[in-house]
């Protein structure tokens, strides 16, 4: 009895906090460093956007190592992310070009600026003189990136100050507007290959602070040169552009760091995925960029959506003609499961596209089918002469097998298909597969904790006894 009234607690909390979450005026949740806005998340195909076409920037013949391009994609994709700018999405296309769709945006500009902050990460030497932050400059490794040519997936800029890397300080350093500097060619100490990780923590003072762990070669190089420019500025160059110029106190031999300042928390975010996504593996260019336009317009999308709506009622109108109670409990199973599949959308967030959509209403039925088996083995035990409560469990202890089974089968496939769903073309293989996965767990849930539960409640409320009434025998 205590475990049916957990159940019952349990199914009306979510229901309360899933049809909170799906409110058009959510405002959305914040909790410490954990941020939603609630807002649906449509892809390329539901709402229009860009597509770029990025090529490696290496002469003609040259071969292009195909791990480096599965490098450059899986970087643009990370960054991205890291920004909160999960639909965004790369494939590698051939052996030498890259894809990438972003859902929503349709001005050229924006897109390409969006794609060139993701080059070349360098820690510079800049002896006694802190370059004002937003500075482009010329480092050893070349000169000023190519504005056209250079990909990334961030328009993020840092400029706060003063810094500090572990207990160094910094002078206030004006923060101007850019300058191209050629007279002088600072020496690039290391570059982002030698960072291992990076993280945002806060301080003693609960201060936004980010934290760095070196490789092992990094680490060698990081302890010799501050051992040899303590009172020095070891600058932090994105693209040439100077992003940091945080002060050295003492040598720093452990092989990490620690970058303090004025930060905010989104701020400290936002140069922790520049230095954790901040070199490509190989040089990108863009060399074409198009506009999408939605393949499900409005007026369709509006017709599909009252199309769905009309054929629930009829499924619906079924399952109260031939079940009658468990048809009508089954009713209220389902629109359980729709409250909690969209909630858990919001919060990942999924973005929802065509094969996204199909691959939710075939969960759909999958969650139907799960009642379907319960109630059908329930029949089976009511004509068997069983008692009620009797054959609530039986029913149940029959149908799990089948329901278990069926629906592992089917994560199983979610799983195969969301994996080959990273190649080149098969994109919409894997918002199906991610979708239907989603829905499979959720209606697993649904069958064996919300259907049985309010099953068993409706029984002790209306105690049935005309079996042929009540459930359709």
């Amino acid at each position: 009895m205590r475990h049916r009234s957990t159940a019952l607690i349990l199914i009306v909390i979510l229901l309360a906090l899933t049809i909170w979450a799906v409110l058009p005026s959510n405002p959305g949740i914040k909790i410490g460093k954990f941020e939603r806005s609630m807002e649906t998340i449509l892809g390329l195909d539901l709402q229009g956007g860009m597509q770029v076409l990025l090529e490696a920037d290496v002469p003609e013949g040259t071969e292009v190592d195909a791990q480096a391009m599965q490098d450059a994609r899986t970087i643009l994709e990370n960054r991205s992310n890291g920004l909160g700018v999960s639909e965004v999405v790369f494939q590698v296309a051939g052996t030498r070009r890259i894809v990438g769709e972003f859902p929503g945006l349709t001005d050229t500009e924006q897109v390409v600026s969006i794609l060139k902050e993701t080059g070349q990460l360098e820690f510079v030497d800049m002896g006694d003189t802190a370059i004002p932050v937003g500075t482009i400059i010329t480092t050893s490794l070349g000169g000023k990136q190519n504005s056209e040519v250079t990909p990334t997936a961030s328009t993020t800029e840092t400029s706060e100050t003063p810094t500090e890397v572990s207990s160094a300080t910094e002078e206030p350093t004006a923060t101007e507007t850019p300058a191209v500097t050629e007279e002088v060619v600072y020496n690039t100490v290391m570059t982002g290959s030698d960072l291992k990780s990076v993280t945002v923590s806060t301080d003693q003072l609960g201060q936004p602070v980010v934290d760095f762990v070196l490789t092992a070669e990094g680490k060698q190089i990081f302890a010799d040169f501050t051992t040899n420019n303590t009172g020095k500025i070891l600058g932090i160059v994105l693209d040439k552009k100077v992003i940091s110029t945080p002060r050295i106190d003492e040598p720093i031999t452990e092989g990490t760091g620690m970058i303090s300042g004025n930060f905010t928390v989104d701020s400290a975010n936002a140069l922790a995925v520049q230095l954790r996504y901040g070199s490509l593996p190989i040089a990108l260019k863009v060399v074409e960029t198009q506009i999408i336009g939605p393949t499900l317009g409005a007026d369709s999308l509006n017709k599909s959506l009252i199309a769905g709506a009309i054929g629930f009622a009829i499924v619906m109108l079924f399952m109260l003609i031939y079940y009658r109670m468990p048809g009508g409990v089954a009713i209220l199973a389902i629109t359980n499961f729709g409250l909690i599949t969209l909630t858990v959308y919001k919060l990942i967030p999924v973005t929802l596209t065509l094969p996204g959509i199909a691959g939710f209403l075939l969960s759909t039925g999958g969650a139907l089918d799960a009642n379907i088996l319960y109630f059908e083995r329930l029949k089976e035990e009511l004509r068997s002469g069983k008692n009620l409560k009797t054959a609530l469990d039986m029913a149940w202890k029959r149908a799990w097998s089948s329901i278990r089974d069926s629906n592992i089968a089917t994560i199983i496939t979610s799983v195969i298909l969301f994996w080959f769903g990273s190649t080149y073309g098969a994109s919409m293989v894997k918002g199906f597969a991610l979708t239907l996965a989603l829905g499979v767990l959720i209606s697993l849930f649904s069958a064996t904790v919300v259907t049985r539960t309010l099953l068993s409640y409706a029984v002790d409320i209306f105690k049935p006894t005309n079996f042929k009434r009540w459930f359709g025998i």
